[in-house]
Order: C-alpha cells, then sequence, then structure tokens
C-alpha cells in the first residue's frame, strides 16, 4: 500500500534541512540576543512564563513575552532558554499548535509539570550555574516550586528584576495602553465604592490577626473594589493596577493620565479623610510596599493573584496570607443588584442561543452549513 503523505501543517525537524510550515516563527536572531544579554548577566537559563504580573488568565499582546519568543501563541507554556539549547513546556491542548509554530531552535516538552522543568534545567546548567527569572511572572506558589526543584543542586535560583525579554523586545514592544479608565454607573454596581472599601475595613478589624492592610494585585480585583472598567486586555474590562488599603489609607498605583474627570472627582471627594484614594503611579508599588512594611503592620493578601517580586518584599512574620483577598471574596457574593442583571443577561444570552439553533435546524437539512460556518 502506498504511504501516507507527510503531514504539511507541522515542522519536521527530523530532515536536513528542517521542514517548516509558513505558520512558523523564525526565532533565531531572537535567542541570540537574548543570549547574549543572559551572558551579559551571568545567567545560565531564563525561564520565560505565559503570564503577567497580576497572574492574569488572558494577557495583553504587551506581556506575550513567551510568544514573542517563541512564535507560539497558546494560552499556556512556559520556555527556558539556555546557552545552547531552549525547550518549551505545554499541555495537550496545545501540542499540535506548537509543531505548528515553533521552529527547529526549541524542543517541545509534552508536560507542564515544574519537576519536568527543572530536571531539564538540571541536565543543562551545570553545578555552580544561576537560573534566573522575572519575579513579577510568577507567583508565590510557582516561585516555591522552582525552589524545591533546584534545591540542593548546586544551581542558584536568581530573581532578577529586568525582564530580559523585554529588553531584547525592544522598541518593537507594543506600548502600554492609553485609553480611558471609566466608571461604571451605579445601575449596574448595587455598592458604591466607598461602601465596598467600608465592608472590607470592617473585616480587617474583625479578623483575629487584626491585618491593618490589604494588596490587591488581581486586576478584577481593583476594577470592582472602586467600580472602575477598562480595556487593557482584550475581551476583559480591566486596567493594570495595584491598590493598598490601609485602615485610614488607600494606594491606587495606576497610570492616572487615564483617569477621566469624573473618575478622579469620584475617587478624590473624600479627601483629606479615610476614603481618600491617593493616586500613585503604577510602577511605584513595590517601592511603596517595601517602606510600608517596615512599620509595625501585617499584610493581608491572596497568594492566587500576588506575585513573589510583591511578596518578597514583606517580612513574613507581617503577612496574612489566604488563597484569595478578603476583596476577591467579597466579590464572588453578588448583591441584589448583581443578581437582577444576572437573570437578566442570562435571558439575553438563552435568546440569543435559541435564534442560533432555530437557524441550525432550517440550514442543517439544506446542506449549507458546515461545522466551520456554523461557528462563524
Amino acid at each position: 500500500p502506498q504511504a501516507a503523505s507527510a503531514r504539511t501543517d507541522v515542522r519536521d525537524c527530523s530532515v536536513d534541512p528542517p521542514y517548516l510550515p509558513p505558520t512558523a516563527i523564525n526565532t533565531t536572531a531572537r535567542l541570540a540576543a537574548l543570549r547574549g544579554t543572559m551572558q551579559a548577566h551571568g545567567i545560565h537559563a531564563y525561564i520565560v512564563p505565559s503570564t503577567d504580573a497580576h497572574m492574569s488568565e488572558y494577557i495583553a499582546e504587551r506581556d506575550s513575552r513567551l510568544g514573542w519568543l517563541t512564535g507560539f501563541t497558546g494560552s499556556a507554556g512556559t520556555g527556558v532558554v539556555t546557552q545552547d539549547k531552549a525547550a518549551l513546556w505545554t499541555d495537550s491542548r496545545y501540542w499540535t499548535q506548537a509543531e505548528r509554530q515553533l521552529d527547529c531552535n526549541w524542543e517541545l516538552q509534552r508536560t507542564t509539570w515544574i519537576a519536568s522543568i527543572g530536571l531539564w534545567i538540571l541536565e543543562a546548567v551545570p553545578v555552580g550555574g544561576n537560573i534566573s527569572l522575572d519575579p513579577f511572572l510568577f507567583s508565590i506558589d510557582t516561585w516555591n516550586s522552582y525552589s524545591r526543584a533546584l534545591h540542593g543542586s548546586g544551581r542558584t535560583l536568581l530573581p532578577i528584576e529586568t525582564n530580559l525579554v523585554d529588553q531584547v523586545w525592544g522598541d518593537q514592544r507594543p506600548p502600554p495602553a492609553s485609553s480611558e479608565i471609566y466608571s461604571l454607573p451605579p445601575a449596574f454596581t448595587g455598592s458604591s465604592w466607598q461602601e465596598k472599601v467600608a465592608g472590607i475595613r470592617q473585616q480587617m478589624e474583625q479578623h483575629v490577626r487584626r491585618p491593618t492592610a490589604v494588596l490587591l494585585s488581581g486586576l478584577e480585583e481593583t476594577a470592582w473594589l472602586f467600580n472602575l472598567r477598562g480595556d487593557d486586555i482584550p475581551y476583559n474590562p480591566v486596567f493594570y493596577a495595584y491598590t493598598l488599603l490601609t485602615n485610614t489609607t488607600i494606594s491606587l498605583f495606576v497610570n492616572e493620565t487615564r483617569l477621566g474627570a469624573a473618575v478622579r472627582q469620584s475617587l478624590q471627594a473624600g479627601c483629606p479623610g479615610p476614603l481618600c484614594v491617593e493616586l500613585r503611579e503604577y510602577g511605584q508599588a513595590r517601592t511603596h510596599l517595601r517602606h510600608y512594611a517596615q512599620g509595625n503592620v501585617t499584610v493581608w493578601l491572596g497568594t492566587e493573584y500576588t506575585t513573589y517580586g510583591l511578596y518578597s518584599v514583606i517580612p513574613q512574620e507581617k503577612l496574612l496570607e489566604d488563597s484569595y483577598s478578603p476583596v476577591m471574596m467579597a466579590k464572588a457574593v453578588k448583591n441584589t443588584k448583581e443578581q437582577k442583571l444576572l437573570r437578566a443577561a442570562h435571558v439575553r444570552d438563552a435568546v440569543a442561543v435559541i435564534q442560533y439553533l432555530l437557524w441550525l435546524e432550517k440550514m442543517v437539512p439544506q446542506g449549507q452549513v458546515d461545522e466551520f460556518s456554523g461557528a462563524q
């Protein structure tokens, strides 16, 4: 019988020269530039995740560092680059996609286990080597997992605050969002931001540890607390910000040039006083937190959304850790207005689905629709 024809939509690195489909990206120059930067910093392996500094499930193009470096655009993956090797780890949803998008500079590792990444690094990096990463792109748990995987191996896990991919990406990197951050009308919220702040402060007072501050890193946390919305990430109504809420002060770290006059007026109507929102530059969050943590304080945070970069500036004895911050938990409990709007949204959604199913019933018997056109 005739042999099945070779697939042309995926790479083949076993032939010479290697076969690459048109969907693959040539990463040779990008890797060479990154390796030069690594060498300048004395780094033997550099780990690149697919997340942003807020542990967002979906990210902006500006934060798609793994995508730019590898050509792989799947939503989950980790890349590791050494001076002579590069590998990508991803789960089974993306194996075929990776074979279409990676060039032959990259090994594809068909797992996402950090233990697997650790073993690969131990083989690729000699004893005495430095393994580095950007601490603002790794959750506390992920950092601890890498630390355990490399512990006692003679290699050093070295956080470096300068992101090396950003350095190499340079002015080709998409600019930060500049669109206006806007207020959600009261008709949609059911609670003012002042009421929400009072509720969180009440939880702080009632907690047995009596925390003096709550740190918010998840983008939806700050958006919910202040009833603000943005469009920094496609299809997600959020904006880049951090919040440090204390018993008596509120600091919002954001690009304040994006706040319209009405938003600014709403946030600062209570100034001076405990309901006055102090606007600070987005990039000052870590410095401000480090300074705050030098006092007689306890900082309450949710570990799921806080990066190691922020977590590491707070002394261990001044931390109060839960998986989710009190804001994330409060956000999950919908008020009467929100419940009513949720039901209305479900009705609108049901009508749309029924209309679509009716259309399918008519069109499929006529042979005028297939899976692709039906999805469109």
